[in-house]
């Protein structure tokens, strides 16, 4: 089996889809993707994970949920969604319209060492979402596809999966802040929610 080619920037990728869709509720799993996400553009919508492997698509479930009227975007990558590939299930049989997962696949788990991934040796998490019963679920190679992406992100019309093939690399680290208390109280505080 030939191995997918990985050509996009993701930090490009994931700032043009945060400029495209500035009102999305946004969930960034460990490591890359919330650096990715902080580099973006820090906003008090935007939830890091700083811990919990394999949570992040759970957490924006569970906020797609409570929030019906908002866009939720979950940024996670190729490991973290291998480790929590029950939680696409779960997100199948609900399928909030409201959430979108945009899973930065790199083929490489590149907080532990850049060892390959299992979507470097044919699993194609765009495949498992569809089996579970999402409602679309696409592989992105292009940037071109990008607007499209925006586009379902802003319309709420379908849970989705979005496995963005992106270049092995590691771009200097942005560290979003690190005080779980900080980054609850804003992102509630955004939503017009009480402290906790």
């Amino acid at each position: 089996m030939t191995a997918p080619l990985r050509t996009l920037d993701r930090r490009a990728f994931v700032s043009r889809l945060m400029a495209a869709c500035p009102d999305a509720l946004t969930v960034a799993g460990l490591g890359a993707p919330a650096y990715d996400l902080f580099a973006a553009g820090d906003r008090d919508t935007s939830f890091y994970l700083w811990g919990g492997m394999g949570g992040a698509a759970a957490m924006g479930l569970g906020l797609a949920l409570a929030q019906p009227e908002r866009s939720v975007v979950v940024l996670t990558g190729d490991g973290e969604q291998l480790m929590g590939l029950g939680a696409l299930a779960t997100i199948g049989a609900q399928r909030p319209p409201n959430l979108t997962i945009v899973v930065l696949d790199n083929g490489r788990y590149g907080e532990t060492g850049m060892q390959e991934t299992h979507t470097s040796l044919g699993t194609s998490l765009a495949g498992v979402a569809a089996a579970c019963g999402l409602t679309w679920a696409e592989t992105v190679t292009t940037t071109e596809a990008l607007r499209d992406l925006a586009r379902r992100v802003r319309a709420r019309g379908g849970c989705g999966l979005a496995q963005v093939l992106v270049r092995a690399e590691s771009p200097a680290r942005a560290l979003p802040p690190r005080d779980g208390r900080l980054l609850q109280g804003r992102f509630r505080a955004s939503l017009g929610l009480p402290a906790a």
